[in-house]
């Protein structure tokens, strides 16, 4: 009995372990029966995984496939380092536009050829106009094959491209010729609208592109002509190049130089240089001459206007009887800063109060002058040239800042030198590049008419520069460019005959900026020179990255 007893004692314990809250014992059949079912549901579950896990590595794989093999990878642009285009007969002008005319994010080059036949096989009599002819063409910045090419009736005037970042319009390049103005695409040479020249007008650039006037949604042009007698101002449409409202007398004299400036305020402004300065008038002032109502969407700004004449509305931007050059700082910016150029001095000018920023004395500034960081603060510097004597000229880097002078170098001034150039780096600072002769004991006064280098001038190594020997070929004109976004940093040459528009052999040609630095002659300026080896500077040039501004 006490042996039952325990046993009895000993049950409720095996009960309760071996399953049911219930309190009733698990029979061996059924534990039988769930573990079969368990094993069942674990084998569906482990085939599921399996095959989840084949089709994401088929998917992974098909996906690496796709992307190696079948959609093709991006083609980079394939360059010549140096191209040329030779056209014998021909004339050519000052005109020369970096565009990207292909849609394949590559500059491209348009520049105006007069000549009787076209490089595409295109003649003046095909196209039904008098030979020769005007061309204006467009090349391709990798190789210099030429895209389009459009012939117009002769003469040519002027040309301006890069007008086709405006709101809404179709076209990129207006040219003034014969009697005529056209737009033209820069994509297809196609003529968007050709109209009639204003009449009694004499227009000179820059074309001044203008808010939207007559309420198409397509931003319009102004033309400004000055004469003996007066100057004068049309507005045209962008969208047609019709006439809008009556052409407008700006002043009872001739004027220079215009420019459109923008203040603070998005208030336009047509700045004019006149024989006593630099003047501006407002644009909505102008509007309201040409056609009543037609100010009604221009901006005005209260700054500027309460600086204006109460007789003919001029504002004075920079009084002085000996202005040469109105040239605006940087493309870039809400209201920026102008750069006034006289017969005895620089003066940097705030584009939103007008004060007076700095003013550098000198003596005759030989070109129009540049912009470019020589240091990293952020600010564009100047780069001047000034006639020193005795055909020589001082190069000067002038602090953006304060006008202080950051560098200098004298050379010899080789006669139809192009203007000095930049380009920036994505290290903050600009590659500068003039033209000139550097003096020596047997050139110390006197430049040799058949030698003509380039200088480049990195500001980390500012007692150093590369020399190169130049072509002697007449430069037309000239321009140093990225040929693509952040890469590819050459220059653009277009030399021919002395006189601009006579005929004779033209030459439009493109080198890599880099293409020269082993050809060429480290030269050491001042005292206290850089202590690297010519081939570490050529090296550190060789390095440089190239970026937009």
């Amino acid at each position: 009995m006490e042996t039952t007893g325990s046993a009895t004692e000993g049950d409720p314990l095996k009960r309760g372990e071996d399953g049911a809250e219930s309190g009733t014992a698990t029979l061996p059949t059924e534990l039988k029966k769930k573990s079969c079912k368990e094993a069942l549901g674990l084998s569906k579950l482990t085939h599921w995984r399996t095959g989840v896990f084949f089709f994401s590595l088929f998917l992974c794989l098909t996906l690496v496939f796709a992307f190696s093999f079948i959609i093709p990878c991006p083609v980079r642009p394939q360059y010549l380092l140096s191209w040329n285009r030779t056209f014998s007969e021909a004339a050519t002008y000052d005109f020369l536009a970096i565009e990207d005319a292909s849609k394949d994010k590559v500059m491209d080059v348009l520049f105006v050829l007069k000549n009787t036949e076209g490089s595409q096989n295109n003649t003046c009599a095909d196209a039904g106009l008098p030979s020769p002819c005007v061309f204006v063409l467009a090349v391709d910045g990798t190789d210099g094959e030429s895209l389009w090419e459009r012939p117009l009736d002769p003469e040519y005037h002027w040309a301006q491209c890069g007008l086709y970042k405006e709101k809404s319009r179709t076209w990129d390049c207006l040219l003034s010729h014969s009697d005529k103005l056209t737009a033209v695409d820069k994509y297809t040479g196609e003529v968007t609208w050709q109209q009639p020249q204003p009449p009694g007008l004499h227009s000179t650039v820059p074309v001044l592109s203008v808010p939207d006037l007559d309420g198409d949604k397509v931003s319009d042009i102004a033309l400004v002509a000055p004469d003996s007698t007066q100057t004068q101002l049309v507005f045209l449409s962008g969208k047609t190049g019709a006439q809008i409202g009556s052409t407008v007398s700006l002043d009872s004299s001739e004027t220079a130089n215009h420019l459109l400036h923008c203040t603070s305020e998005g208030s336009h402004y047509v700045l004019l240089q006149k024989d006593t300065g630099v003047y501006g008038l407002a644009l909505w002032r102008i509007a309201a001459q040409a056609e009543e109502g037609m100010e009604a969407g221009l901006k005005k700004d209260k700054h500027w206007e309460r600086s204006s004449s109460a007789t003919t509305g001029f504002v004075p931007v920079y009084e002085s009887d000996s202005v040469k050059q109105v040239l605006r700082v940087g493309e870039t910016g809400n209201s920026p800063n102008l750069l006034i150029v006289t017969r005895k001095d620089v003066a940097l000018i705030d584009g939103k109060d007008l004060k007076l920023l700095w003013r550098f004395n000198t003596s005759s500034v030989l070109s129009e002058p540049s912009f470019g960081h020589y240091d990293k603060d952020g600010v564009l510097d100047v780069v001047v040239e000034e006639d020193v004597g005795n055909s020589t000229k001082r190069v000067l880097i002038l602090d953006g800042k304060s006008g202080g002078v950051l560098w200098e170098v004298n050379l010899l001034a080789s006669p139809n030198s192009p203007r000095p150039a930049s380009i920036h780096t994505i290290n903050s600072f600009s590659i500068f590049v003039f033209w000139g002769q550097m003096p020596s004991d047997t050139n110390s006064t006197v430049p040799f008419s058949s030698e003509r280098c380039s200088y480049m001038l990195n500001p980390l190594y500012s007692k150093v520069l590369l020399e190169s020997n130049s072509s002697m070929d007449h430069f037309i004109t000239f321009k140093a460019t990225l040929l693509e976004r952040g890469r590819h940093a050459a220059y653009i040459l277009l030399t021919g005959p002395g006189t601009e528009g006579a005929e004779g052999t033209v030459v439009l040609s493109k080198r890599k900026l880099k293409q020269d630095v082993p050809i060429s002659k480290v030269i050491r300026i001042g005292t206290g020179g850089s202590t690297e080896t010519n081939k570490d500077i050529k090296e550190a040039f060789n390095r440089l990255r190239f970026s937009d501004w």
